[in-house]
């Protein structure tokens, strides 16, 4: 089929960015370092008890931390690769090799004109929502039960422009590529899009307006293309010094291989924003678009030694929009925003944030459901909450989330991954999930730390269910400025109506990291 959005020349314009960004003056910081984990488990393939497997694993994980800041160049990029070797042969359902990177940038071309943003990324995703889970941060490494591995990159370059006090507008291009080792059953994507943003300026005072107009189209390869249409104007009025009444009109339109009923129509919403302090911001909305009722919520407060977060979203997706631009709770962020009282200079406060995850042990991100494979759209309707306490000898961080997604489109470009007979365990899937972690810090050099996860899923049109729980405590220790060591017990347990057959794994891991 033919595009409507004819922006191949745009395409070229990493290549100009990349060009004009790159002499410049930036401050890079690069860090590599390698650990060496000996470990053993008594099920490393995550199998039942008949057929399970213990074994010892070497591991090597070489790795690279990359930072530039500087005016025209941000850049913040991590790489690592996995070698495994198992002391019994022939070991079924495991992986030899793991590779992880993950890259954001943004290139100032033309200050305040030109700017180009550009990400990467490569991780092991779940193929289903019902089975060993790859988002586990406490899961097992080794299995390639229920995995695969999906590779995604993007380029935006955009257009800024003040109008006076009258208006400000974006104009933005996008294009972007989703792959995955599931490349038959999980058709191999890129998309193109377009946005436009314009918001009044500071000439408006007391009554404020904007209009978002967004156009998609989607390219699978095996399963066809598919777009989609935004359009949305919104109005503001303030009350006071900190409250703000809100209201939306737009119209939806998407293009695919529907189940029935709709698939445009008009959308509205009323709400307010109200920030009583700089600690604390509250922005809530109901209203309705061709899919139902529907609303939002995003609440922020920050304390000396405590950030809290609660949202709310109801939005049309699909499994590819979030493999491309991840929507979980980003750990840095949420540790910025618990920092920021005690430190505040930003690049101070970035050094102590990476110390901290280090130390910690923590995951990049803080699970806001499991994204498994579907080709199919969705509409998701997902609810997460997340907090962060920092108190003089120890700290903690938890998040939960609970989501309901319903499929939209036809259940045909999933025959490959589910067969006919679970052809609709994706019609309806409802999760609910909880990550928390503390550490306690037994010297200026030791911590311990513990952490646990768990998360349920269930097909509400099948019945079929699956869960998986997991713990882990630890104790880390520097032995000197880029020599750190860490010993670790981790036991995960889980069970799935669709292989029906229960798990448990227990493991013991000694590691060594030198930076280098």
């Amino acid at each position: 089929m033919q595009r409507s959005l004819r922006l191949a020349p745009l395409r070229l314009a990493p290549l100009a960015a990349l060009l004009a960004a790159l002499p410049a003056h930036a401050e890079w910081k690069v860090t590599p370092s390698i650990s060496l984990t000996e470990s053993y488990s008594d099920n490393v393939n995550q199998r039942s008890d008949a057929t399970k497997r213990s074994s010892w694993i070497t591991e090597a994980t070489p790795a690279i931390a990359v930072q530039a800041n500087s005016s025209r160049v941000q850049l913040n990029a991590n790489a690592r690769a996995y070698w495994y070797d198992y002391s019994e042969e022939d070991v079924p359902g495991v992986r030899n090799s793991q590779y992880q990177y993950d890259a954001d940038s943004r290139f100032n071309v033309v200050d305040q004109l030109f700017y180009v943003d550009a990400g990467a990324g490569a991780s092991s995703r779940s193929i289903s929502a019902f089975g060993p889970l790859a988002e586990d941060p406490n899961g097992n490494r080794y299995t390639s039960e229920n995995q695969t591995d999906v590779k995604t990159w993007r380029i935006s370059p955009y257009l800024t422009h003040r109008f006076g006090t009258f208006a400000s507008g974006i104009l933005r291009y996008s294009h972007d590529s989703v792959k995955s080792d599931a490349s038959s059953v999980f058709g191999n994507s890129t998309a193109d899009g377009v946005v436009l943003d314009i918001a009044s300026g500071t000439g408006f005072r007391n009554v404020g307006w904007n209009v978002h107009v967004a156009r998609q189209n989607v390219d699978n390869e095996n399963f066809g293309d598919t777009s989609s249409q935004n359009a949305t104007l919104g109005l503001s009025y303030r009350v006071g010094t900190s409250l703000n009444l809100t209201a939306t009109g737009g119209y939806d339109k998407y293009d695919y291989q529907a189940l029935g009923g709709e698939t445009q129509g008009a959308s509205w919403s009323v709400g307010f924003g109200w920030a009583p302090s700089p600690r604390t911001n509250i922005q809530m909305s109901v209203g309705r678009h061709y899919l139902g009722n529907t609303g939002s919520l995003m609440a922020l407060h920050r304390s000396r030694h405590s950030t809290w977060k609660l949202g709310y979203s109801d939005a049309v997706t699909t499994t590819r929009s979030q493999f491309s631009l991840p929507a979980a709770i980003d750990t840095a962020s949420m540790l910025d925003s618990l920092f920021m009282a005690t430190i505040p200079d930003p690049v101070l406060r970035r050094q102590a944030v990476d110390a901290y995850i280090l130390a910690a042990g923590l995951p990049s991100s803080l699970a806001d459901n499991i994204n498994y494979l579907t080709n199919r759209y969705m509409r998701q309707k997902l609810l997460q909450a997340s907090s962060a306490f920092n108190w003089r000898h120890s700290s903690a961080v938890l998040s939960a989330y609970a989501s309901e997604r319903t499929a939209l489109s036809s259940s045909e470009s999933d025959s490959g991954l589910l067969g006919s007979q679970l052809r609709a365990l994706n019609d309806s899937v409802r999760q609910t999930g909880l990550t928390g972690s503390y550490s306690y810090r037994l010297s200026a050099r030791s911590t311990a730390l513990a952490s646990l996860s768990a998360s349920h899923s269930r097909s509400l049109d099948t019945d079929l269910s699956g869960k998986q729980n997991s713990l882990r405590l630890g104790l880390t220790h520097r032995f000197g400025r880029s020599v750190r060591g860490s010993l670790e017990l981790r036991r995960t347990t889980g069970d799935s109506d669709i292989t029906r057959r229960d798990y448990t794994e227990n493991a013991v891991s000694a590691t060594v990291t030198v930076q280098l």
